[in-house]
């Protein structure tokens, strides 16, 4: 397993990359991508997730956790 700091990826992520930041498989992160509320964006047939979107959004995930204990 690769452990990367945020910025060691690229701005632009793939279904790949956010699988293996959240240690899920990849078909999992594309389920992911397509729920509401995730920060997709489309270029043609592909999906992708802007990286500094996709940590803010991860950010709230965990917040919104949090909250409801």
């Amino acid at each position: 397993m690769n452990h990367r700091s945020r910025n060691g990826y690229d701005l632009v992520l793939t279904a790949t990359e956010i699988a293996e930041i959240l240690n899920i498989s990849k078909p999992t992160a594309y389920s992911l991508m397509d729920s509401p509320h995730f920060p997709l964006i489309k270029i043609g047939g592909c999906k992708r997730v802007l990286r500094d979107d996709f940590f803010q959004w991860l950010s709230n995930q965990t917040l919104g956790k949090s909250n409801l204990l």
